[in-house]
C-alpha cells in the first residue's frame, strides 16, 4: 500500500469513527501476518449499562492471501456468573469468483460480523475469547497458520 493510499484510508477511518453514534466498544488486535490455531484473540468488555440492549459483532480484517471462502471461529463469552458461553460460528467471506466479501478501497477487507443480537448484560465483568477452527475439506487437523487474517476485533452497539 503506498503512502497516498495509507494516507487517504487513515483520513476515511478517523471520519467514519467520528460520526459512529451507536458504538460503545470497539478494538482490534493483531495476529500478524497469519492467524495461528493455537493463538487466542481476548478482549476485556467494558462495563456495560444492565438497562440497555446491544449488538455484539466480530471484526475481521484480511487480504487477498485469505485462501478460503468461509471462515470459522470458536467465540467464549465468559459471564460474571462464572459461565462461560461458546459458540462455533461460520461467516462467508468471500463470493462465488473468490473476491473477499467486507469494506475497503484496498486489498485489505474489512468485514463486520454479527455474534449477538439484542444482547442484554447483567453487572460485572465480561471477556470475549476468539479463536479461529478453520480445516480443510476432509481433514480433522485444523490449518495451522490462517494466512491473509491480519486483525481480529470485537464491537458494541447500542440500539436506538
Amino acid at each position: 500500500m503506498n503512502l497516498k493510499s495509507r494516507l487517504l484510508f487513515f483520513v476515511l477511518t478517523i471520519l467514519f469513527y467520528s460520526c459512529d453514534k451507536k458504538r460503545v466498544f470497539d478494538e482490534y488486535k493483531s495476529v500478524g501476518k497469519g492467524w495461528n490455531k493455537d493463538s487466542i484473540v481476548s478482549f476485556d468488555l467494558p462495563k456495560m449499562d444492565v438497562s440497555k440492549s446491544y449488538n455484539l459483532f466480530l471484526n475481521v480484517r484480511c487480504n487477498n492471501d485469505y485462501p478460503f471462502n468461509n471462515l470459522f471461529l470458536i467465540v467464549s463469552l465468559e459471564q460474571p456468573n462464572k459461565i462461560t458461553k461458546v459458540d462455533t460460528l461460520e461467516y462467508q467471506m468471500s463470493d462465488v469468483d473468490g473476491t473477499l466479501l467486507g469494506n475497503g478501497f484496498t486489498d485489505i477487507k474489512e468485514s463486520k460480523l454479527y455474534y449477538k443480537e439484542k444482547m442484554k448484560f447483567v453487572k460485572g465483568d465480561y471477556k470475549v475469547h476468539i479463536k479461529q477452527a478453520v480445516r480443510q475439506t476432509g481433514k480433522i487437523q485444523g490449518i495451522e497458520t490462517l494466512n491473509g487474517i491480519t486483525e481480529v476485533g470485537f464491537r458494541i452497539e447500542k440500539l436506538d
